[in-house]
């Protein structure tokens, strides 16, 4: 079946399958934090675009592993060189995922660190989780992945890889200009760094439905007054930053080409005031 690009995301439908992704992949977070080095920006906590969902990437260790959580299928996958341990999802707590995952990796002689799996573990549970919800959330993580990657190439400056995170369950890029911001210590990169972040999530308190937004840190004055396409607000309650409601966005003519445009013109309007050789 060929890939469905932007499907129909219906905020109440898709609540608990979200809910519930957003549990397991905390727990893919976790071993990602303590079998990666530490990056800036807390690079190394976050999972990336996978074909079929999500992925750790390969965790290098005792004995070499990755998780990835299989939208597509409904299931989280284990694997390591010698072996793979495939559970099917369908809204169980993530304390029942995390002792899965902890298992097969014991068993496969990955040394176990603190209790890793545990750590961000709940005994929730999901009753309404639809595994056609996710194949759903699947095709628009893949392709929010895809307009991603294509303004990501046009970027000249230093950009993070494309990334999900599973403390907020939200993919996105942030740019780095490569310039420090005055009066802050410089080797925490986390208050001193400039930078704009393009993301999209599956709702939140703030926005209860799927939404894009970008924000930049600190706000140059020009960038909320910049004409922005139709379709897409200046915020200032919550946070400040442009936002796209993603059912907003289905009704474009071409998707994929107006994110490009918004993320370009918010860009380029923000560079000249961010860079010192802009």
């Amino acid at each position: 079946m060929a890939d469905d690009k932007f499907p129909e995301l219906d905020p109440a439908a898709i609540a608990d399958t979200r809910d519930a992704l957003h549990a397991y992949s905390k727990i893919a977070g976790a071993w990602c934090k303590v079998y990666r080095e530490k990056r800036k920006h807390w690079w190394h906590a976050s999972l990336r675009p996978s074909l079929t969902g999500l992925t750790t990437g390969v965790l290098y260790g005792q004995a070499d592993f990755d998780i990835e959580l299989d939208l597509a299928r409904s299931c989280l996958n284990v694997r390591t060189c010698s072996s793979m341990m495939s559970e099917q999802l369908h809204g169980q707590s993530s304390a029942a995922v995390a002792k899965s995952v902890r298992r097969t990796l014991v068993a496969a002689d990955v040394e176990e660190k603190l209790a890793v799996a545990d750590e961000p573990a709940s005994d929730d549970t999901y009753p309404g989780y639809s595994a056609d919800q996710a194949l759903a959330m699947r095709g628009a993580l893949g392709s929010v992945a895809s307009a991603l990657e294509d303004f990501r190439a046009g970027i000249r400056e230093e950009k993070s890889p494309i990334q999900l995170w599973p403390h907020h369950f939200d993919l996105s890029m942030i740019w780095l200009p490569g310039d420090k911001i005055e009066g802050q210590d410089p080797d925490n990169e986390e208050y001193s760094d400039k930078q704009m972040n393009f993301g999209f999530a599956f709702g939140d308190a703030s926005i209860p439905e799927p939404y894009f937004y970008v924000t930049a840190y600190p706000t140059p004055d020009v960038l909320p007054s910049v004409k922005l396409p139709t379709g897409t607000t200046w915020r200032t309650d919550g946070f400040n930053g442009a936002v796209l409601l993603y059912k907003d966005l289905r009704e474009m003519d071409d998707p994929h080409g107006y994110l490009l445009e918004l993320w370009n013109v918010l860009l380029n309007a923000a560079r000249p005031h961010m860079t010192s050789g802009g």
